[in-house]
């Protein structure tokens, strides 16, 4: 698929098929994830692949937008791995994790997977649950699956303001 096609058919899917992801495609979704650049190449992300039903269990327990996805991977980043920016008010951790997110997002379009960027949710109570090492913070969480038949975008995915208005050149 060429790449504006992928990012023209992506949407943020809220009800899965129970067909089970590849394990080829989901490992060609991780390795877009791992070849996503990060601040000095530090490299501080964690992804948790979550499929067993213990797992997918526990996920559903802190939110209810799973949509019947097969698979959930958790995007974290190593809090004491981070590049410090100048002023040290910010670190690399969340933009670096988003990034990792956004490229595995886009390469599940490309592998013909749907996915959703899952925030509602508490990502500490997350965290807590699935037991995850106190030096990592959880990003966000991504269903990752096929489209039901009745799996479509919602009405309001295809509005788009015009560039005109979220662009300003100086």
């Amino acid at each position: 698929m060429e790449f504006k096609e992928v990012i023209e058919s992506r949407y943020s899917c809220k009800k899965y098929s129970d067909k089970k992801v590849e394990r080829e495609k989901l490992e060609a979704v991780l390795e877009a994830g791992r070849l996503a650049p990060t601040a000095k190449n530090l490299q501080e992300q964690h992804v948790y692949v979550l499929e067993s039903k213990e797992a997918l269990d526990k996920f559903d327990i802190e939110t209810p937008c799973r949509y019947g996805a097969p698979t959930v991977l958790v995007v974290a980043f190593d809090t004491t791995n981070v590049y410090v920016y100048p002023g040290e008010k910010r670190d690399s951790g969340i933009e670096d994790a988003s990034i990792i997110a956004t490229h595995m997002i886009l390469a599940a379009a490309d592998q013909g997977l749907n996915s959703c960027w899952i925030n509602f949710l508490d990502p500490e109570k997350l965290h807590k649950a699935l037991g995850l090492p106190e030096n990592e913070e959880i990003l966000m969480a991504m269903d990752l699956g096929y489209a039901a038949e009745e799996g479509t975008p919602l009405p309001n995915h295809f509005k788009r303001k015009a560039l005109s208005e979220t662009v300003s050149y100086l």
